[in-house]
């Protein structure tokens, strides 16, 4: 039985700042989104890939991949607040990857 992942809940996260850059690496980010969503759902995912940095601004967005049970999602990706070193983001998994 194939199980189908339907994640519509936003995660909160949180990802230091590299030194004085004002983002968020992507690979923290990709780190982030890896282990919030395998306690999430249960299932690790097996590749989390995100664009670019994660630029430390609030309302600053992207969209990153990840594979789950072999099927890849979008991950909506968006910054709440900025509070000293700490970004603090929102990730939402999308509808599977075209």
């Amino acid at each position: 039985m194939r199980r189908t992942l339907i994640v519509a809940v936003m995660i909160a996260a949180g990802g230091l700042l590299a030194g004085c850059s004002s983002a968020v690496p992507a690979a923290d980010v990709e780190e982030q989104i890896t282990t919030l969503l395998e306690k999430e759902v249960g299932s690790k995912p097996t590749d989390t890939s995100c664009p670019e940095d994660l630029p430390a601004e609030k309302g600053a967005k992207m969209t990153c991949t990840t594979t789950i049970d072999g099927t890849e999602y979008e991950v909506a990706v968006n910054v709440t607040s900025v509070e000293g070193d700490t970004a603090n983001f929102d990730i939402e998994v999308l509808d599977p990857a075209a």
